[in-house]
């Protein structure tokens, strides 16, 4: 799926490793983890309140 999409986007592999060194450029190899794990908290967030689980924030264990 992602490389149909990808290809629809007209991006091949010189494109999508130029896009990836200018991310690492811009935000440094300490701060792409801390992005990249930020994300996937708002993804769980995002999946349990579409499944409909609620729960408080203080709840919640990190």
């Amino acid at each position: 799926m992602l490389n149909s999409i990808l290809l629809i986007a007209g991006l091949g592999a010189p494109e999508i490793i130029i896009i990836l060194v200018v991310i690492l450029l811009l935000f440094g190899g300490r701060k792409i983890p801390e992005l990249m794990r930020g994300l996937g908290r708002g993804v769980k967030e995002f999946k349990d309140a579409k499944d409909g689980d609620s729960y408080k924030e203080g709840d919640r264990r990190e």
